[in-house]
């Protein structure tokens, strides 16, 4: 009884704390997404008297809520500004003293395509010292730039050798974002070569990039569509590991949607899910990018509001450093307890963006930091926030990924965020993730950020299985050729599956992973690339055994616990009960849709009869329960796509 009535008095107690908290707000409401009606913390709210002048400025939480306190009767207009949307006013907002107003806003993103200009000048914004505030720089004295700093204030300060010539023009970048050549996975004969490997991919950059392109009004590059990336932004229903394995393995073989004559194997696997509350001791170093290509609203300021929101769910056994780095490295904050959240916000508060990017620097700095607050039982991770620009010191893509693969060994993790247009370098920032036994992603707005770095957590900063490979081998009895869907960047050499030495992708707790293979079934007439007979070999063709004669293929699965140095092997069977295509699952069924989007974003050679309406269809029939949104923002995202492939000339 004591317990009941206790509890009673604290319901009660924060139920008057909250109506109390309301009373004191002047003016008070919660700031979300017009379409996804997911909350955006972080925004600015401006409230002005008589529409000019200035009276208070207030700051959304973590849930997007805001409040005004001790406003004074009268009219007034509200602002609501926030990067990647467009800004909100409300006027003649009529405010009684005694009685709190209301107001919740739905922010629209901003959708606005930016015209191509030629570059003339570079402008110094402002310079420390006797030097005027106006001035520009010619393009190579601004290249030659290479140790610029930044006072407290956010001035440039005065450097010598610079002249400063008169006239004021405002900075633009051209567009140099590096990709990787992609060269997509052929058919293989399943006589010649019956066996296909490959590691898994968890990274998600790739499909949040694409957006950020559709909704700028552009088509992506080929290179910067990866399949395998878009397909494996989704959650997916694949049910929990049930057995000693921290993952749970899941099959069906079914048609091919967009072509008739073809077979498809979709392959799932569910990472185990951790609760946070669970998750071991974290040791992070944020590694933050704080040259001059960071200075844009969609870059160093994004990027700090996303950290923020990490640090917003950190708890006091966790610990956090912040290393930055421009045209040298340095620590800005020595480790501190997740306790300390003021503490973090303001060291990340003071940033400011200047100078060239010694990114390798910064790296050695952040392992260094890392490994002196090592914790032996914990999560030690570097998350390295960057536009991949790096031009001084180590920065050849060899270079770095011969520094990082060095560093690996040593039990600390690097995850990659990417942010930023114009001069994005995803294919350096793919390959550090990789090398680095982490994930990356890119960030194109606040709500992927919460994505990333709150809903995912778990995944992202827990690795609950590294070194993760797939080998398939397929039977002729039932599969004349197969083509893996993506992964071209993944792909090992057969021997690689057994040798523990080769590095793999690693699955964060709660991560999905999928793959799709289409296959040309035997029987078919279609013909497949091959080689001429061999002179001096004669290969002698066996019949498979009657005992395997209802397996279409065998799937092995290698993966070592986040500590170990040997891998553990998993098998299993997938037997010769094809469905209809209409009978599959939402998992199988969404996953094509996204797959066939890829391909005609491509322009692939491999997409069939598929097109815009089809994939829509199904991704509507598909949906399933999407209670944030994701799933009905890939439909409006193919529908964006498909008006801009019609107005392409």
């Amino acid at each position: 009884m004591f317990k009941i009535s206790f509890y009673i008095v604290m319901l009660i107690s924060i139920i008057s704390n909250a109506q109390q908290t309301t009373k004191t707000c002047s003016l008070y409401g919660k700031i979300t997404d017009n379409k996804t009606h997911e909350e955006i913390p972080f925004a600015s709210i401006i409230l002005y008297k008589n529409d000019t002048s200035k009276v208070a400025v207030s700051t959304s939480d973590i849930n997007g809520d805001y409040c005004f306190k001790n406003i004074a009767t009268g009219k007034y207009k509200l602002s609501v500004v926030y990067v990647g949307y467009t800004k909100h006013d409300i006027k003649n907002i009529a405010f009684n003293a005694n009685s709190p107003t209301k107001i919740d806003i739905q922010l629209a993103t901003n959708n606005i395509k930016l015209d191509e200009v030629q570059v003339v000048s570079y402008c110094i914004p402002k310079i420390d010292g006797d030097m005027k505030s106006s001035g520009t720089v010619t393009r190579e004295e601004y290249q030659n730039m290479a140790t610029r700093t930044v006072n407290k204030q956010g001035y440039l300060k005065k450097e010598k050798g610079i002249t400063i010539r008169g006239g004021r023009t405002t900075p633009v970048q051209y567009n140099t974002e590096e990709y990787h050549r992609i060269y997509e996975n052929e058919y293989k004969d399943s006589k010649k070569d019956p066996l296909s490997t490959f590691s898994i991919d968890v990274d998600k950059a790739s499909y949040s990039n694409i957006r950020r392109m559709i909704n700028q009004n552009q088509l992506p590059q080929p290179d910067a569509v990866r399949i395998e990336e878009m397909i494996n932004y989704f959650n997916y229903n694949y049910p929990q590991p049930t057995d000693e394995h921290p993952f749970s393995i899941n099959t069906e073989y079914t048609d091919c949607p967009w072509n008739k004559n073809h077979h498809l194997i979709h392959i799932g696997l569910q990472g185990k899910q951790i609760d946070i509350k669970n998750l071991p001791t974290n040791n992070l170093v944020f590694l933050i990018d704080v040259s001059g290509s960071m200075m844009d609203e969609n870059k160093l300021p994004l990027l700090k509001s996303g950290l923020r929101l990490l640090v917003e769910q950190l708890r006091e056994e966790d610990k956090v450093s912040i290393v930055v780095y421009a045209g040298a490295a340095g620590v800005v904050l020595p480790t501190t307890s997740g306790k300390n959240k003021d503490k973090i916000y303001d060291a990340l508060d003071n940033l400011q963006a200047g100078g060239s990017t010694a990114g390798g620097e910064g790296i050695l700095l952040a392992y260094k930091t890392a490994k002196e607050n090592f914790i032996t039982k914990g999560n030690n991770r570097i998350i390295l926030a960057t536009d991949g620009d790096f031009n001084v010191g180590v920065s050849g893509d060899g270079e770095l990924v011969r520094l990082i693969e060095k560093q690996r060994e040593d039990g600390v993790f690097l995850s990659v965020l990417g942010f930023g247009t114009g001069n994005y370098k995803d294919s350096k920032m793919e390959q550090l993730a990789d090398k680095g036994n982490g994930n990356y992603a890119y960030i194109d707005n606040i709500l992927e950020a919460k994505k990333v770095l709150v809903k995912e957590m778990g995944g992202t900063l827990l690795t609950i299985a590294k070194d993760v490979k797939l080998q398939l081998e397929f039977n002729p009895a039932f599969v004349k050729g197969y083509r893996l869907v993506g992964y071209e960047n993944r792909l090992l050499n057969n021997e690689d599956f057994n040798d523990d030495k080769k590095d793999a992708g690693e699955l964060g707790s709660g991560h999905t992973v999928t793959a799709i293979y289409e296959i040309i079934p035997a029987g078919s007439s279609e013909l497949i690339a091959s080689i001429d007979s061999l002179k001096y070999q004669q290969p002698k063709q066996t019949p498979a055994p009657l005992a395997f004669n209802n397996e279409v293929m065998t799937i092995k699965f290698r993966y070592k616990e986040p500590k170990e140095s040997h891998s553990k092997l998993i098998s299993h069977v997938v037997l010769n009960k094809k469905i209809n295509f209409n009978s599959s699952s939402e998992n199988c069924k969404f996953a094509c849709a996204v797959a066939e989007f890829g391909l005609l974003l491509r322009d692939s050679k491999f997409k069939g009869e598929t097109n815009y309406k089809e994939i829509i269809a199904l991704a509507k029939q598909a949906k399933g329960k999407d209670d944030e949104g994701y799933r009905a923002e890939f439909i409006k995202l193919v529908e964006m796509a498909e008006i801009l492939k019609t107005n392409v000339k």
